[in-house]
């Protein structure tokens, strides 16, 4: 057996072209395979861990999708708000430990804006209950700071005490922006990979001065001035709410505040339970997994094929050589081992390689995927199928193998003998 595989080191040192080819191939293909399943993975763990440790989100009665979506995606819009006294009785309910209240509606240069309080810098969480963090900066201090996420500064190039000017509902034209009341940049949060990034944050209380005179959608008169809004601070008390995160004191007590919110007797309300809604919205996604898996397998198929070709090629050149090792006395076993030999470890080396340049690549280019696509691809060991992948790799490399090998195995020793040279 070692002189088989000293054999075979020697063949393929003797035919380094073709065997590069071949591991340049492999390597590529396990490079494409395990880098397209930690996409995927890491997509759908991305995606579920869009926002944690929050119990309960609550909304106008509609469905939990479309409650997620607008409360978490920051996509679509409420089908009606939460009245402000439904939303204190909330709060003072005895299991609820703390809320988030959040006002949707207007926007800033394509980014929406998020009014809520400085609980909400305290206790939303994401990934594996990882709360926000602050880059520069702080949390609201005056009536009209704000503090964006990280993708809005990089986009718009702010920096901390640059001045922001918020638009009336989505369209960010110049007639429906509340230009008489700019916003001074006060903190700017740290990546998240989340909306959050893409997310302007100011106070409850911006949001109500800011409307004054937009009762009807549209401004009549002039508004507040920021002195006559500093001045009415105290009464700048939201009337209504887009939605409310909630967390409880004990998480046994879900579903019964669950019960307890959309069988409020005073306004139609939902409770939705984030985690369960992450998953049916992903549920909804599914095609997009399953692409993914069938781009992973073409993938892998499309290296071994590759390889299979060239083993193929060069052995039509090598028939001399097994038919001089067949009249040396070597058995059509030998033959069939030493072919496979070297299929395998073109196939072993190409994992090893791919692994290595795979980890490599995501070393460096992971700043700039968490930054640019809100992906974050950790550096871990393999998982226990991505183990499962290398080694179906790995057989179907030794399966190829067998294809030239049974094909040298029928060829006669005189087929060998008499090619010309």
């Amino acid at each position: 057996m070692i002189s088989l595989l000293g054999l075979a080191g020697q063949s393929l040192k003797n035919r380094r072209a073709t065997a590069l080819l071949s591991l340049l191939t492999v390597t590529i293909a396990v490079v494409l395979l395990l880098g397209v399943e930690k996409v995927r993975t890491q997509a759908k763990a991305s995606f579920a861990n869009t926002i944690s440790n929050t119990d309960l989100i609550v909304g106008a009665r509609s469905g939990p999708i479309n409650l997620l979506l607008y409360s978490v995606f920051r996509i679509g819009n409420a089908t009606n708000n939460i009245g402000w006294d439904s939303y204190q009785r909330l709060r003072e309910h005895p299991d609820v430990s703390w809320t988030i209240p959040i006002s949707l509606g207007d926007s800033h240069r394509g980014f929406r804006v998020v009014g809520t309080t400085n609980d909400y810098f305290s206790h939303y969480q994401y990934g594996q209950k990882q709360p926000l963090a602050f880059r520069q900066g702080s949390q609201f201090g005056g009536l009209f700071d704000t503090v964006i996420g990280a993708q809005v500064a990089k986009e718009l190039s702010y920096t901390i005490g640059d001045n922001v000017v918020i638009a009336h509902g989505l369209a960010d034209k110049g007639f429906n922006q509340h230009d008489n009341l700019p916003f001074t940049v006060t903190g700017i949060l740290a990546p998240t990979g989340t909306p959050v990034d893409r997310s302007v944050h100011v106070s409850l209380e911006a949001i109500e001065a800011i409307h004054v005179g937009w009762e009807s959608g549209a401004r009549l008169g002039q508004g507040l001035t920021q002195a006559q809004a500093q001045a009415q601070q105290r009464e700048l008390q939201p009337e209504q709410l887009t939605a409310v995160m909630v967390g409880l004191n004990s998480k046994i007590k879900t579903f019964a505040v669950q019960r307890w919110v959309n069988t409020y007797p005073r306004e139609p309300l939902t409770a939705i339970m984030p985690g369960i809604a992450l998953h049916e919205l992903w549920g909804m996604m599914r095609v997009g997994e399953q692409a993914l898996l069938v781009i992973s397998g073409f993938v892998a198929v499309a290296g071994l094929l590759g390889m299979l070709s060239s083993l193929l090629t060069s052995l039509n050149e090598r028939r001399r050589e097994m038919a001089i090792l067949r009249a040396m006395g070597a058995r059509p076993l030998h033959i069939i081992l030493l072919l496979v030999s070297e299929a395998v470890a073109i196939t072993l080396a190409g994992i090893v390689f791919g692994v290595l340049l795979l980890y490599g690549g995501l070393a460096l280019a992971q700043p700039y995927i968490l930054s640019e696509f809100g992906l974050f691809l950790p550096l871990d060991w393999p998982s226990s199928y991505e183990l499962s992948l290398m080694a179906g790799v790995l057989v179907a490399g030794f399966i190829v193998g067998l294809i030239p090998a049974w094909r040298a195995y029928r060829q006669a020793l005189a087929d060998g003998m008499t090619i010309k040279v």
